[in-house]
């Protein structure tokens, strides 16, 4: 009797911590107004729209040059001074005959824009042809970055007058949209769009940025962390583990919305603020499965 009395409280003690090991640690949390946006990012090239070519003026020598490549220019500024074929030619015998005729075949040119010399064609005692190219000037007033935008997402640079660039080392830049190129891309579909940006430094051509577009926003809607919602293979059915009691959860459908910064909007079911959803422990969990709550 005793020996059936011993195995009977010892099968009973076993159960009991059998079913305090089949509960699932969890950790809790709450459904929160948080505000969320959809966004996207976009990469945007830096350039200069307008370029200005430094032309000859006259047929003759180079006799200076002022800049250098990479060199920023002010409007106005000295560039190349250009001696004629035929002052080269006949030299100062003219002023030797007479002195009251001041020829000297020099012709300057001077930079019509503020900019830096991306181009330098020509150099000291080359020969040059009149209107013959010798140099290119990007014109710093022309500096923007050129956003390639899908023309579908049109819609959104209203919501986007004003947008934040990042560049490769992680500087952010605050820009605004200036303009809408007047044609769209005829392969990818896309329009460029400018935008100027505020910086305080000289920026190089070319430079890939990373711009950040708003689709959506919302201020405040009932969201949850993105580790309590949980999804099946196919990403079409979207649920959480509701705790119904401490020790029960119930596997609940929900609807999502937009997903920002860690947080997913819930659309549906309509939750309390006192209900409480697994946070972790959750994954594998079956429909009304057993947890313990556990403190983070």
């Amino acid at each position: 009797m005793f020996v059936a009395i011993y195995s009977c409280g010892g099968s009973q003690a076993t159960d009991e911590e059998t079913a305090v090991e089949s509960q699932a640690p969890v950790t809790v949390t709450a459904i929160e107004n948080a505000a969320l946006s959809d966004s996207i990012e976009l990469n945007a090239t830096s350039s200069f729209l307008q370029k200005n070519y430094v032309n000859a003026n006259a047929v003759g020598y180079i006799q200076r040059v002022n800049v250098q490549p990479g060199h920023f220019v002010e409007k106005g500024q000295l560039l190349f001074t250009i001696k004629t074929k035929e002052a080269e030619s006949i030299g100062n015998t003219i002023n030797v005959l007479d002195t009251t005729f001041k020829f000297s075949g020099i012709n300057i040119i001077r930079a019509s824009r503020c900019g830096f010399v991306t181009q330098l064609l020509h150099q000291v005692g080359d020969y040059v042809q009149d209107g013959e190219q010798l140099a290119i000037i990007s014109d710093r007033e022309s500096f923007a970055f050129v956003l390639q935008l899908p023309y579908e997402l049109r819609g959104v640079i209203a919501r986007n007058q004003q947008m934040q660039l990042t560049l490769p080392d992680g500087e952010k830049l605050s820009g605004n949209v200036s303009s809408l190129m007047p044609s769209v891309d005829t392969l990818s579909q896309t329009q460029g769009v400018v935008i100027k940006v505020h910086s305080s430094h000289p920026i190089p051509e070319n430079l890939v940025a990373k711009a950040l577009i708003i689709k959506t926003e919302k201020s405040r809607t009932p969201s949850l962390p993105k580790s309590a919602v949980l999804s099946n293979e196919t990403q079409d059915e979207f649920w959480v583990m509701k705790l119904i009691n401490d020790t029960t959860a119930v596997k609940t459908i929900v609807k999502k919305g937009i997903e920002s910064g860690g947080r997913v909007e819930i659309l549906s079911p309509l939750f309390q603020p006192g209900d409480r959803i697994a946070l972790t422990g959750n994954y594998g969990l079956a429909d009304t499965a057993k947890v313990k709550i556990v403190q983070p």
